[in-house]
Formats: C-alpha cells, sequence, structure tokens
C-alpha cells in the first residue's frame, strides 16, 4: 500500500519530483521533438500511454518477480508497451509517427520510466501506481508542450501549426498565426533553442519555489508568548 496520499502523489508528478524540471529525465527526446506543440503533445501522449501502462503491469506482478531479474522484466514490460504504441500510432497517426521517427521507440529507454516503475511501481498497489504513472507523465507532458509552444511561437510566429497530423481533418482551422509575415528564427527552432527555452522554464520554477519557501519560513515564524511592557508618554487625565 502507498504510504503517500493521491494529493502528495499527484503533486509530486506536475511539480514537487516533476521528471522533466527536477529529475531532468527524458531530455533527449524533449529536447529534439518539441519545436511545434503538435509534436510536442504527440510524444507526450505516447509517453503517457508507456508509463501508466507498465507502471499498472509491474504493480501486478511486483510479488511474482525474482529480485534479480526485476530489472530485465520491467524493461520488457515497458517495451511491449511502447510497441503497441508504436503500432496504435501507425494506424491512426502514422505522419505524426514519422515525424516523431526514433524517438518514439527510444520511449523504451527513457529513465523517467523505468525508475518509476523500479521506485514506485514495484512497491506500491495498483491504484497508486497508476496514478503515479499519470501525474508523472502530464507533468512531462505539460512541460513538453510548453516548451514546444514556445518554440513554434518564437520560432515559426505560429501556434497550433499542423494540429492535424494527431487530430484528423477537423484540427486543420486551428492554426493561430501570432505573427504575420514573420521570418522563421531558426535559433528557436533548431536544439540550441531548446535548451535556452528548457533553461527559461527551470528557472521560472525555481524562482517560484523561492517565493513559495520564502512565504512558507515567515509563517513559520515562531510568535513570542508572554506580556509585553508598554511604555505610555503624557499625561493621564
Amino acid at each position: 500500500m502507498s504510504t503517500k496520499s493521491y494529493g502528495q502523489i499527484s503533486r509530486d508528478g506536475l511539480w514537487t519530483n516533476n521528471p522533466a524540471l527536477v529529475q531532468l529525465l527524458g531530455l533527449c527526446p524533449l529536447l529534439a521533438v518539441t519545436g511545434t506543440v503538435v509534436n510536442a503533445l504527440g510524444l507526450g501522449l505516447a509517453t503517457m500511454l508507456v508509463l501508466v501502462g507498465s507502471n499498472v503491469a509491474v504493480s501486478l506482478v511486483r510479488n511474482y518477480v525474482p529480485s534479480a531479474v526485476r530489472l530485465p522484466a520491467f524493461v520488457m514490460i515497458i517495451a511491449s508497451y511502447v510497441t503497441c504504441t508504436e503500432l496504435l500510432m501507425q494506424a491512426y497517426t502514422y505522419e505524426l509517427y514519422t515525424v516523431l521517427g526514433i524517438f518514439i521507440p527510444l520511449i523504451v529507454t527513457n529513465c523517467a520510466i523505468l525508475g518509476r516503475a523500479d521506485a514506485f511501481a514495484a512497491k506500491n498497489g495498483v491504484l497508486p501506481s497508476a496514478l503515479d504513472g499519470f501525474m508523472m507523465a502530464l507533468g512531462f507532458a505539460i512541460v513538453l508542450v510548453i516548451l514546444g509552444a514556445m518554440r513554434e511561437i518564437i520560432g515559426q510566429g505560429t501556434l497550433f501549426a499542423n494540429m492535424d497530423l494527431l487530430f484528423g481533418d477537423t484540427a486543420t482551422t486551428w492554426k493561430i498565426n501570432i505573427f504575420t509575415d514573420y521570418p522563421d528564427f531558426l535559433f528557436a527552432i533548431l536544439p540550441p533553442g531548446a535548451f535556452v527555452g528548457m533553461g527559461l522554464i527551470i528557472a521560472f520554477k525555481n524562482v517560484i519555489d523561492d517565493k513559495l519557501k520564502e512565504i512558507d519560513t515567515r509563517n513559520k515564524e515562531p510568535v513570542v508568548a508572554g506580556s509585553k511592557r508598554v511604555r505610555v508618554t503624557g499625561k493621564i487625565v
């Protein structure tokens, strides 16, 4: 049984222990494919499917897998879910699958997924493990989408371009032109822009954490008990 409440599990995945901002795991695909929102969202959803599924499967078999083969067994489970995800993307979002390329099968090697399987799912029940996988994946996906939106706006002057690759023809009108006649800013589109954007996001989170810590410290300041002498000046009539 999980020693953490569902609220703590949610906070860990979204903020306190975010795999992209705090653990700094899975940065290779994060920096490589976040040139647009649709790429980021596609990778985020694929990672979510694998992470939730593998956490649930590992939690179900945790009491039957010997410790000597624990990690190889977890890798096989993760690889199975990655294969299922690949097949689904090939069937329903083939063009997006070709855009993301090698980074879909590379989900198998994502340390965030194997880390959650070994550190949490292998020690907790199905429901906490499913929630942990979902929240960790959601936190990862949010960072992907934010970085993708930043790079798309600065690099191309658009937002939600090519969303039809993920949602079909109904999403062809979702594209927003932030700037008209905008020349592409290659620095934001290429990997150096991803590093700078990721650094800004991490710095912004650190600033918020420092402010929250400062407020928490101020609220915990001890209150001095006892009476105080008050000096009274002037005449009392």
